[in-house]
């Protein structure tokens, strides 16, 4: 599989055009302040009364309503969150969009779910940063990039002798991507893939296993706070060695005793069983039905901050003990404070 660098994407296509950016949450006040630090034309599209719109002034960066920020745009790059991107396409976005712009997305959920159709008239792309938002923005201030995904779901850019896909590198070299490498990949690739690693890996499987392991550390009778280091804390020194070198450098770091540990037990807590379970994780996003599921929840809100079923499991997290014990643990961490990734205040 090819990987684009610097070298392979031409910054000048998007400079070029008028951006306009939907939301400015993670993902969207990263992008927007980096195509903007990048030179390109940026426009923040959001609706009258969001909180978020004096946060985006405050970066210096043009800010319109959804239905004016659209009209003339070039590209627009919808970064609201998945459950409200077909309701503002129908009623904001698609109305007034031209008729050769570029639609953009970081994540394929509304397209490959077809929630949301496209005009035949409109290329459709992807750029994907492989990391939260508030990672994308603090690497680019470093002068580096996290590596990124492209995607090309309809190529409708016939008169211009640009592709879509020049367009999605260009727009990826703006936002870092290409200093750390972009990958092309599908539509459907991004989005099946994407779910199943939060789900069964990276968010669901993670904190349920740390939250696991200090219940059994407590219940039997150690410490809460040795808990959380070992359960919790250490979890991104192990990473930081996996992400570095791939488990083999981790491996090689830790002590003997670790390594030996980790080949006796972690097929016992990642059993056959585990595996089988992931599969059926796959198959309920492969059929569509997690989407249909995830939907329906966040239509029972009534104040757009999740359904039912978030809401209940957003405040059991709130409330586990480990929370609690962590909260107070990382007060007295001073280097954890000096420079925080999300700053409620800002991004």
């Amino acid at each position: 599989m090819k990987i684009f660098y610097d070298d392979d994407a031409n910054i000048e296509i998007i400079q070029k055009m008028q951006v306009t950016i939907i939301g400015y949450g993670s993902q969207g006040h990263a992008h927007a302040n980096n195509l903007s630090n990048s030179g390109v034309d940026v426009t923040v599209g959001l609706r009258t009364g969001s909180s978020s719109w004096e946060k985006a002034t405050d970066a210096g960066l043009k800010v319109k309503e959804v239905e004016e920020a659209v009209t003339n745009s070039d590209l627009v790059m919808i970064l609201a969150p998945d459950e409200f991107q077909k309701d503002i396409y129908e009623k904001s976005i698609k109305p007034n969009l031209k008729t050769d712009a570029i639609l953009a997305f970081a994540h394929g959920f509304n397209i490959h779910f077809k929630k949301i159709i496209p005009d035949l008239s409109n290329s459709v792309i992807m750029i994907a940063p492989k990391g939260p938002g508030h990672t994308v923005r603090s690497t680019y201030l470093k002068g580096g990039g996290v590596p990124s995904l492209i995607a090309v779901y309809q190529d409708s850019n016939i008169e211009n002798n640009i592709s879509a896909k020049e367009i999605a590198l260009s727009y990826a070299k703006a936002n870092g991507g290409t200093k750390a490498g972009v990958l092309e990949t599908t539509f459907k690739e991004e989005t099946e893939t994407d779910l199943f690693g939060e789900q069964a890996v990276l968010c669901g499987g993670i904190t349920a296993l740390i939250k696991a392991g200090y219940e059994t550390l407590v219940e039997a009778g150690y410490s809460p706070e040795m808990a959380y280091f070992e359960c919790l804390h250490e979890t991104k020194l192990i990473t930081d060695l996996i992400q570095e070198g791939g488990i083999a450098n981790m491996h090689y770091s830790i002590s003997n005793t670790a390594e030996y540990g980790d080949y006796l037990s972690g097929p016992k807590i990642i059993t056959e069983k585990t595996k089988e379970t992931m599969k059926e994780i796959l198959n309920n996003i492969q059929s569509g039905n997690f989407a249909n599921e995830f939907l329906d929840d966040c239509r029972q809100s009534n104040d757009g901050t999740g359904g039912p079923f978030m809401k209940s499991n957003r405040e059991s997290t709130a409330n586990h003990p480990i929370e609690k014990v962590g909260n107070e643990l990382r007060s007295r961490m001073k280097f954890l404070n000096s420079e925080k990734l999300v700053d409620k205040e800002k991004n």
